[in-house]
């Protein structure tokens, strides 16, 4: 069933994008390449190779050149990136984002001097620039960028490697993005997004015949999709291996500046309670009154709930409302998300999948996309991308190279924005029978957070192990091992068909940054133990909660939880977001 965007009202609901520039024709746009051309090159000849003798003054003058560049240069990308996400198939627009892949490389090519001689400068020496008052903003960054030291190579395979870039993981996920946006599915031809959303339908018709369009959709691309998954996996096998980076995660572990016994004990205590999973499907299926409960039936929605669309007028007051309930400060910044036209909703052909808020640059502010078509888990997507959007406006005081969160706090403002969506809509239900539909809705919503997520990150590692031990992975392998891991999850409280087997094609996190699905477990265990907080604490919650919104990426994820009190590298820490999950399971069977 095809969305109709006017019955939302979505349909202008579209993003200005003039706020970076007004086309792709836009002289700034060269005027801008020109002016980071030119400071590239100065910066170039000035410093490579004198970095350590500069004086403080100069060093930190250097770095705020850097900044301005990278300000600039992501400006352009994003103009690009934005343009592009809404008309996939457009070749000027696809044409647009390469040239502008390919003018970046070119220039950050030039400044990789930087990186190299900063990173192995002698301790002594860095010292002088860490301690210094000029360079205190730019601490953290500078001692993130040590870090990597060992994983760094020469200045010419450096400089090999991002020449390289635009032809390779760029425009392989790229290939990506085209071929999802413009496979149709079913006798309709139906989008991605549209024969996803008939999976949440009342009608078990429905959704058994949207599982088997959309599979029968993946399997017309299954061999091209393959080998995007293989060429990727062995990309980064060369690279790790050339970094050499110890095992595949290492590198976002190390991005992420988490301890590798933090990210195990995470995983550990999600994948030990894979119980909670099988409890709570076996007590959907007896709320469904089925025998038998199939994939295709895990979006039911339980009897109780309207089934009325939310327009996008209801969903504006819903999220709003329930982000001034907790502050003010917040509903004010994403309310001018719906009023300066920050926002991409409508459902429209060679748009991308899925949903997004995109960052931007600090000077300007961020965007949003969403695919919108009316249901309730589309009013969470909203309010978890506003979360986003929110989060880098407040962060983006940090500049350019703070503003920047780490990927597992970057999730925790969008998820503590959905929680505080359900918790004010579950305060404004009366009868049992909606309350125990409301909140299995967000029981499945918690689930794909968390130990879907954590599933699929077991699915990458046999994926990446794989593709290392034996060499390239074809499709039925693949399909082994989506199947192998998420079985492990729904235990025998579900059942997976074999058309099941090869949804993992779908899903472009594990091509765009691969490690990065552990990130959502991370910060939907971590809101609920921050929410637990804010329930004891109230108004003196709220504060500290903006001071961390606000904090950006400035220090790592340890030194900026410390004022909560939490200890993240404890299981009990994670055990206690689970037990909530599980008070939760226990809710709906009770209501």
């Amino acid at each position: 069933m095809a969305v109709d965007n006017t019955k939302l009202g979505t349909e202008t609901v579209v993003w200005d994008l003039n706020d970076l520039y007004s086309s792709t024709d836009d002289e700034l746009i060269s005027d801008d390449i020109d002016l980071c051309e030119q400071e590239a090159a100065l910066l170039e000849e000035g410093c490579r190779g004198r970095l350590s003798g500069l004086e403080v003054a100069v060093f930190a003058r250097t770095i705020r050149r850097l900044e301005r560049i990278a300000e600039n240069l992501g400006r352009i990308s994003t103009y690009a990136f934005l343009n592009f996400s809404t008309q996939v198939m457009d070749a000027e627009a696809g044409a647009f984002l390469q040239q502008v892949t390919e003018t970046a490389s070119r220039i950050n090519r030039q400044l990789v001097f930087f990186t190299l001689e900063w990173s192995k400068m002698d301790q002594a020496s860095a010292q002088k620039f860490l301690d210094a008052g000029e360079t205190a903003k730019y601490r953290h960054y500078l001692e993130k960028i040590r870090r990597q030291a060992q994983h760094l190579l020469s200045e010419c395979e450096e400089k090999l490697l991002i020449e390289l870039e635009p032809v390779g993981k760029n425009s392989w996920t790229i290939l990506f993005e085209k071929v999802m946006a413009s496979q149709q599915f079913g006798e309709s031809g139906r989008s991605e997004e549209e024969v996803l959303a008939e999976l949440y339908s009342p009608d078990r018709n429905i959704r058994r015949q949207a599982a088997e369009d959309l599979t029968r959709g993946l399997h017309d691309q299954l061999h091209v999709l393959t080998h995007i998954f293989n060429t990727l996996a062995a990309d980064k096998m060369i690279d790790d291996r050339l970094r050499s980076y110890p095992s595949w995660d290492q590198s976002m572990h190390l991005e992420n500046e988490l301890e590798d016994a933090t990210v195990n004990t995470l995983v550990e205590s999600v994948t030990a309670r894979y119980d909670i999973v099988s409890k709570y499907y076996t007590l959907k299926k007896e709320i469904l009154d089925l025998h038998t409960l199939y994939d295709y039936d895990r979006y039911a929605p339980v009897p109780g709930m309207s089934e009325a669309q939310v327009d996008w007028p209801q969903c504006r007051e819903m999220v709003l409302a329930a982000f001034a309930g907790f502050s003010g400060e917040i509903a004010e910044i994403a309310a001018q998300f719906f009023n300066n036209n920050w926002i991409h909703a409508p459902i429209m052909e060679g748009k991308r999948g899925g949903a997004f808020a995109h960052p931007c640059v600090p000077d300007t502010h961020p965007y949003v996309m969403v695919n919108y078509t009316g249901n309730l888990h589309d009013v969470a997507t909203v309010a978890h991308e506003l979360g986003h959007g929110v989060h880098q406006v407040l962060a983006a005081d940090q500049g350019m190279f703070n503003s920047d969160t780490p990927l597992v706090l970057a999730e925790t403002a969008s998820v503590f924005a959905e929680l505080l969506v359900f918790h004010s809509q579950l305060d404004l239900l009366a009868k049992p029978e909606e309350k125990r539909a409301y909140i299995c809705q967000k029981i499945e919503s918690i689930f794909a957070t968390v130990f879907r997520q954590i599933a699929m990150n077991r699915f990458e590692d046999a994926m990446h192990t794989g593709r290392r031990n034996q060499g390239e992975v074809s499709s039925e392998t693949l399909s082994a091992y989506w199947l192998s891991t998420q079985k492990a999850m729904f235990g025998d409280s579900v059942i997976l068909t074999e058309d099941y087997g090869i949804w993992w094609s779908y899903i472009p996190h594990f091509l765009s940054t691969p490690g990065y699905v552990y990130s959502y477990a991370f910060g939907e265990l971590l809101v609920l133990g921050l929410y637990r907080l804010y329930q004891k604490e109230g108004e003196a919650f709220v504060n500290r909660y903006i001071d961390l919104l606000r904090a950006g990426g400035k220090d790592s994820p340890y030194a900026l939880l410390e004022p909560f009190g939490l200890d993240i590298n404890q299981p009990e820490f994670w055990q206690g977001g689970l037990g909530v999950i599980e008070d939760m399971v226990d809710m709906a069977r009770n209501c």
